[in-house]
């Protein structure tokens, strides 16, 4: 044994982390769009594969991630802005997956008030859930294997009703008569992509990876096409098994239709299972959102205070600004309806992934490739492309907004940075920065 990680190991981390709590809150914002929503999620999983395999050439090129392989094709600035992305990306879903915990607590428990305290129950989890990281990895470290199981439970119960209703030759809901057009499908594709994102975690330092030109490969593409066809055939299910209002008005559309079939203690089992697996995706993203701010403060790029840390080397202070930055988006947002919110959300926080899918795509480009392999890299610079005129206007323009923002972060914080601080942080270790949901 050398200690690294393998085929299974490496496969298993691109699944964990792609199944977070987005897949069971998206029914909500997909029933509107009908069978716009089947499209999306075929497009979207095709996407995601090819995406995927253009992330694992780049990691081909060695380094210690994704932001230093993009730097040796583009340079540093580039760099920077798609690690800035990637940061960015990663509190605005803290946000998401705070609200999916949120929400699914309501169904368990209505006297927490509905949807009136979903934001402040969801601001308290990211308040908790920082407080256990700020303790150190150890603390939340493993957290997130444990509830990989309880995860796929909830969408196979699903999977497995839509099963038993069709052998019986029961009655399957239809759904919205939603106009098929490119404004639909665009919308569909990036709700529905936003829940595969992940997968990039599996760039994380080819040094503890086995043979990763290989392994890497293998895994991106078998755990990303797994992901998919799972989300296809659940979420596909879900808007067949109940009416669409009922989707639309429910904190948590998976537990409705496992309670509508074996009553309410296996509803409640079910979002009890949600709302641990929408905890477990928090806690390992702000784990992630932390080590990526630390990353860049070590580089330079951000405030030498985010750089700093305490007890077990812990980026507490970056974690404390990943999280309060989630907090004022879900507070600033807070006058939107829970499924208006939840949607604004990961618009936003795809809009900004996908900086990091196509320029890592066009890395991959650069390098150099067979035609074949090219053709696939083609395929993902298209749909990403695509999936970014999908997430809309408002979400893409706030995007670039937050771009500029950190080209502005960083301009500013290199020009107050003495050559002797440089210096010392240049020999310091780059942790790399890794993002679950």
């Amino acid at each position: 044994m050398n200690g690294k990680m393998g085929l299974w190991m490496t496969s298993a981390l691109v699944v964990g982390t792609i199944i977070g709590a987005a897949i069971f809150m998206l029914p909500v914002a997909l029933a509107p769009l009908g069978w716009n929503m089947v499209v999306g999620w075929f497009v979207s999983g095709m996407g995601a594969v090819c995406i995927a395999f253009s992330l694992a050439r780049c990691s081909r090129f060695g380094g210690e991630g994704i932001q230093a392989n993009i730097e040796r094709q583009f340079g540093p600035t580039i760099g920077f802005l798609v690690a800035w992305a990637f940061w960015v990306s990663n509190w605005v879903a803290q946000a998401s997956v705070a609200l999916a915990a949120a929400s699914t607590m309501m169904f368990i428990r209505p006297e927490f008030g509905g949807g009136v305290l979903v934001v402040p129950v969801a601001i308290a989890w990211v308040v908790l859930l920082t407080g256990i990281n700020a303790i150190g990895v150890r603390a939340s470290g493993g957290f997130s294997i444990i509830t990989v199981a309880i995860k796929i439970l909830p969408l196979l119960a699903v999977i497995g009703l839509f099963v038993e209703r069709g052998v019986r030759g029961g009655h399957f809901v239809p759904l919205v008569n939603a106009p098929i057009n490119v404004a639909n499908l665009g919308t569909a594709t990036a709700l529905t992509f936003f829940a595969l994102t992940g997968f990039e975690n599996a760039t994380a330092p080819v040094s503890k990876v086995e043979d990763p030109e290989r392994t890497i490969t293998r895994a991106l593409l078998g755990g990303t096409f797994f992901a998919a066809l799972l989300f296809l055939a659940a979420g596909t299910a879900i808007e067949l098994l109940l009416p669409s209002a009922t989707v639309i008005a429910s904190p948590a559309p998976f537990a409705d239709a496992i309670m509508a079939r074996w009553g309410p203690m296996a509803g409640s089992l079910a979002a009890f299972a949600i709302t641990i697996s929408a905890v477990g995706c928090l806690n390992c993203l702000i784990l992630g959102t932390g080590e990526l701010g630390y990353s860049m403060a070590l580089r330079g790029d951000l405030p030498t205070v985010m750089a700093r840390t305490k007890g077990l080397n812990t980026p507490v202070n970056s974690q404390l600004v990943g999280s309060g930055l989630t907090i004022l988006l879900l507070l600033a947002n807070s006058s939107r309806t829970t499924a208006n919110l939840y949607t604004f959300i990961i618009l936003l926080s795809t809009a900004a992934v996908i900086v990091l899918y196509f320029v890592g795509a066009m890395a991959a480009w650069k390098a150099g490739s067979k035609a074949s392999a090219r053709a696939v890299i083609a395929a993902a610079l298209i749909f990403s492309i695509f999936a970014m005129y999908g997430t809309g206007l408002e979400p893409d323009l706030w995007c670039l907004v937050l771009l500029v923002a950190g080209l502005s972060i960083r301009t500013v914080v290199r020009r107050f940075h003495s050559r002797s601080w440089r210096g010392a942080i240049a020999s310091l270790q780059v942790n790399p920065a890794t993002r679950t949901e």
